[in-house]
């Protein structure tokens, strides 16, 4: 803990720039959060989307949710066929944060912008995979990416996040999942849940569709490429919470235990290891200091110094 709190610049410089993809740790589409619109985005400032994305639970949630997505043989082959993630995991990473964090803080007309162009990507992901055809673009198959993916973040705020019980109270949950859902809406995706006893309804259904995750992509995601030796033993932290976190009608076919199947020691791991990294990163995410400063409701960030 003490080691993580005194986080030299450096470090912390190391960790942005490796989640955001940008050498600066703030590329330009967190810049434009700042930059575009003048008003709140589709989520309220402070609000429940707001603290759940805001929170660092999120790169444990990423883990679960991309072991849940991958259980859905046709959202698997989408991203198989049509991205370089094994080549480069973390250009892939950064463009799922890029889209996550400027839906939850941009102002509406970024985030509809951006919603443009994920839209844009989706009409060329398509093809076929042992006679059935996918497309990125089919209103169910992104239902279910959003299922997985609701499902594992707010499985990892309740886990390994900071506790929002006593500012949102108990109802918090079912908040996040149907607000959450505006930007599923806006991909196209239909007939989406608006609670938290729904998600787990609509997860189970769709167990008839789902195979088993190939070996080969849970050991990529159990140790991905390009971490040096310090990284490794932190993602190793974060992605064993996970396979702890996976929603029970997933977690099979994921071959990991899932939520509800012990894990108290590899969850409270992760809990000491995001509460020290917390500490050592700051309250807000550059892309939360983008908004806020836009919104007025906190300083300028530090790229910003002299704009």
């Amino acid at each position: 803990m003490r080691a993580l709190t005194a986080l030299p610049d450096a470090a912390r410089a190391a960790f942005r720039s490796r989640v955001s993809g940008d050498p600066t740790g703030a590329p330009d589409w967190v810049r434009d959060i700042a930059r575009v619109g003048t008003g709140p985005g589709w989520f309220a400032p402070d609000g429940v989307v707001w603290r759940v994305h805001g929170d660092l639970s999120t790169l444990v949630g990423g883990v679960a949710a991309l072991l849940g997505q991958g259980a859905h043989p046709l959202a698997l082959a989408g991203v198989q066929r049509h991205s370089a993630y094994r080549e480069d995991p973390w250009k892939r990473l950064a463009g799922t944060a890029r889209w996550l964090v400027v839906s939850t803080f941009g102002s509406a007309e970024l985030a509809e912008r951006e919603a443009g162009r994920v839209r844009g990507m989706h009409h060329s992901v398509r093809g076929e995979v042992a006679g059935r055809p996918y497309s990125a673009s089919d209103p169910v198959l992104l239902r279910w990416v959003h299922l997985a993916f609701t499902d594992a973040f707010l499985a990892a705020q309740q886990a390994v996040g900071q506790d929002l019980t006593a500012r949102f109270g108990r109802g918090w949950p079912d908040v996040y999942v149907a607000e959450w859902a505006r930007s599923a809406q806006a991909l196209g995706a239909t007939d989406l849940p608006a609670s938290a006893a729904q998600l787990a309804e609509a997860l189970a259904a769709h167990g008839p569709e789902l195979a088993p995750v190939p070996e080969s992509l849970r050991e990529f995601l159990a140790a991905p490429p390009g971490l040096s030796p310090p990284e490794r033993v932190f993602y190793r932290g974060l992605s064993g919470a996970a396979a702890h976190l996976v929603s029970p009608a997933v977690a099979p076919h994921a071959g990991v235990p899932g939520r509800g199947r012990g894990g108290a020691v590899p969850i409270g791991v992760a809990r000491t290891q995001l509460r020290a990294l917390r500490l050592a990163l700051g309250a807000h995410s550059p892309s939360e200091e983008a908004a806020r400063w836009r919104l007025g409701l906190g300083p300028a960030p530090a790229w910003a110094a002299g704009a």
